[in-house]
């Protein structure tokens, strides 16, 4: 009988051991496997939801392909020279409206300038318009939009109303009104009217955004240890709340892009001598069928801008969008 426990005894450590060897063995290959259990990254660290959606954005096709025409488009804003080496304010009365040419492959327009250039060189003032008023348009609308979400009461009720006028105001029609009385010819002007009426768009968003986060409880944990109302804005709300302010700012970027084409269609936008794609567009409709070559390629040249900052917005929505994993 003391033998039969003994020998029980010795295979019970030794099923024991097997297993710890097991349980150990699993564990070194966990730590040896670059991206560690699922759910987690390298050395084992939780994955965050820009590293996923950067993940997630690398094996988009869509993502790619916008991602690509947009760096394209300010490459050549920046450098327009690299691919048109003449002056898109240089014309010849005697070539208006003639169509393609050696060196000049998009024919000239009705001053008789060079369509191609002024084409390229009408890059740089949309990617630049578009730019900057969204930049502006995301920093106010985030900022007043993140204060109203987080302190509420009456701050947020007056913002709320503040909002509904705004929105109420049509942004052609108010562009007519308000830019038709500025004489420069530099952007700021549609660049600041942009940006006055376009900011409750995001404030909404960020206001959304920054009332769901302030109800999760890390928010309560850093509240309840005495942090101050600036370091939970900055430090715990706000970049879990900049995902959809992100999101709506990349997809308005081409719609402000078009809005700055279509003011200066209408004349109370970018004036001449500025090179401007909507600028371009106004002077060649009324010789659409004498010369279609003058109003189809600014025309296509915007609306590929446009469709690619589209393209590359929903693709970014898809990618920080929890709900569609």
């Amino acid at each position: 009988m003391p033998e039969q426990h003994e020998s029980e005894g010795v295979v019970s450590s030794a099923g024991m051991g097997g297993a710890m060897d097991l349980a150990v063995s699993e564990a070194e290959t966990l730590e040896r496997t670059p991206g560690g259990p699922e759910g987690t990254g390298p050395a084992g660290k939780p994955r965050s939801l820009w590293s996923d959606a950067w993940r997630d954005l690398r094996r988009n096709p869509v993502f790619i392909i916008s991602g690509l025409v947009i760096l394209f488009l300010v490459v050549i804003s920046l450098w327009p020279s690299l691919i048109a080496s003449g002056n898109p304010l240089k014309c010849d009365l005697a070539k208006a409206q003639e169509g393609s040419q050696p060196g000049h492959p998009f024919g000239y327009d009705g001053q008789g300038c060079d369509v191609y250039t002024r084409t390229v060189y009408g890059t740089r003032i949309s990617i630049s318009v578009g730019v900057l008023a969204t930049a502006g348009i995301a920093l106010l609308g985030s900022v007043l939009g993140g204060l109203a979400g987080y302190f509420s009461g009456g701050y947020d009720s007056l913002m709320s109303r503040i909002t509904d006028i705004f929105f109420a105001i049509p942004v052609v029609l108010g562009g007519l009104v308000l830019l038709s009385v500025v004489t420069s010819n530099t952007i700021w002007p549609v660049i600041g009217f942009m940006v006055l009426l376009g900011w409750t768009q995001v404030y909404r968003i960020a206001r959304g955004a920054v009332i769901i986060a302030k109800q999760n409880d890390y928010v309560q944990a850093a509240r309840a240890l005495g942090a101050s109302d600036s370091r939970i804005l900055l430090r715990h709300i706000a970049p879990n709340a900049v995902a959809p302010v992100i999101v709506v700012a990349t997809i308005a970027l081409g719609t402000y892009i078009a809005l700055e084409a279509t003011l200066s269609y209408l004349g109370v936008g970018l004036k001449p001598p500025t090179v401007s794609w909507g600028i371009d567009i106004s002077a060649a409709s009324p010789y659409i069928r004498n010369a279609p070559h003058m109003l189809l390629w600014p025309a296509g040249a915007l609306a590929v801008t446009v469709l690619a900052f589209i393209m590359l917005g929903d693709a970014v929505r898809d990618a920080l969008d929890p709900k569609l994993r």
